[in-house]
């Protein structure tokens, strides 16, 4: 950030927010801790003059230095994670035969075969279209609930806070339990898209107050809309619990898995993904200012209400297509944005890169981990999130000051 753009912004804040922006030295200490700039104030600490203007210092070399070094670390982390998850299962595959295997599809011709028509097909069919999906579910689930956090400015919102899961698991569980023919033949991942697409939007609708929808009012309309899907769904298990009822594939879906992954499904979840991450990264200044609330946005042209929609639909769309077809996985969407937060601090120029490709490595390892804990059985990644995010939670929760934020 520039010194010129920061000065910008200190001076409109200054004159029509006197009482919020005294621009005192607590409340510059204060900005420049949210935008990474050092401003420098009298040693009295005293309000500035009218038309004074605040001396801003940037010190960004050193933090645009560890970001860059960080987005390469996690690139070679995720290729790293990809090659050890599809090279670790109940038949183990060197990883150098994973990467040529690999290299031999994308440039045919390009390496001699030395590997049997089995190791090609695990490789290839199996594993490697599974390591993809997690990398899609994990990125989506962790840019969706980043850009959440700062929509609704709080900590523990997530893309599950709004009922879009239990909108999809609706879906999923109609079309398990009570068959395609009753739902219009629609198929598993078609009716869970639907059911969160339209509880997304009842969400919205639910929320709207003299045309416009609160950050308060889209929580509580989306925990009060999930509770009365989740029993929709605990029915249709409760009806499904008998012989050739399949109960069993109802749970396991709900508890997420990424074991049906094929290269089919690969295509829409990519796309979504790769155009959400786009759009929200060009929005990346406007959720700073956002996330200093309301009026400073405001002050600084961000159009709120419309903005807030944008983010909604981006997010919700998204989860959507992903939980289509992983099913429920939570926490995920939760932990990663605290944990990329206390990496590189709260400016979503480098919150949003940095939660996505955190988000992909996490869940690749999670996933592997449920297929190789309990070997030759597998747990849905549903519950080794599940199992990790409390513990992480507790820990955050003892790592805050007395009285401070998360």
């Amino acid at each position: 950030m520039s010194p010129g753009w920061v000065t910008g912004m200190v001076r409109p804040l200054c004159k029509t927010f006197p009482r919020r922006f005294a621009c005192s030295k607590h409340s510059l200490q204060a900005f420049s801790e949210r935008f990474e700039v050092t401003v420098e104030h009298s040693s009295e600490g005293t309000a500035l003059a009218d038309g004074a203007v605040p001396k801003v210092v940037a010190h960004r070399s050193s933090a645009t230095i560890r970001f860059w070094l960080m987005l390469a670390g996690l690139l070679v982390a995720l290729i790293a994670a990809i090659v050890l998850a599809v090279a670790i299962g109940a038949v183990g595959i060197p990883f150098a035969t994973v990467v040529q295997v690999i290299l031999s599809h994308l440039f045919p011709g390009s390496v001699e075969a030395t590997w049997s028509p089995t190791q090609d097909q695990i490789v290839w069919q199996f594993r490697l279209p599974r390591a993809l999906l997690a990398v899609i579910v994990g990125a989506a689930l962790a840019i969706s609930g980043t850009v959440l956090q700062a929509m609704v400015r709080n900590p523990l919102a997530d893309p599950y806070i709004f009922g879009i899961s239990s909108g999809a698991s609706v879906g999923a569980v109609a079309v398990l339990t009570l068959g395609a023919g009753v739902v219009g033949g629609l198929s598993l991942s078609l009716a869970a898209f639907l059911g969160s697409l339209g509880t997304m939007l009842l969400v919205y609708l639910l929320a709207q107050q003299g045309g416009s929808a609160a950050p308060t009012r889209l929580v509580l309309a989306g925990v009060a809309v999930g509770y009365v899907l989740s029993a929709v769904t605990s029915y249709l298990v409760l009806r499904s619990a008998t012989p050739g009822g399949g109960a069993a594939a109802v749970l396991y879906w709900l508890a997420g898995s990424l074991g049906g992954a094929k290269w089919e499904y690969l295509g829409l979840p990519s796309l979504a993904l790769l155009v959400a991450v786009l759009l929200l990264l060009l929005q990346a200044r406007p959720l700073n200012a956002l996330l200093a609330g309301e009026e400073t946005a405001v002050g600084l042209g961000v159009n709120v209400e419309r903005f807030r929609l944008q983010l909604f639909l981006i997010t919700s769309l998204l989860v959507g297509v992903v939980v289509a077809i992983s099913g429920a996985i939570g926490f995920v969407g939760l932990m990663i944005p605290h944990i990329t937060r206390m990496l590189v601090g709260s400016d979503h120029r480098r919150v949003l890169p940095i939660a996505t490709l955190l988000g992909a490595v996490y869940l690749v390892l999670v996933d592997l981990l449920g297929r190789t804990l309990i070997a030759p059985q597998e747990l849905p990644v549903g519950i080794v999130t599940a199992a990790l995010g409390g513990p992480f939670f507790l820990w955050l929760l003892r790592q805050r000051r007395p009285g401070g934020g998360a």
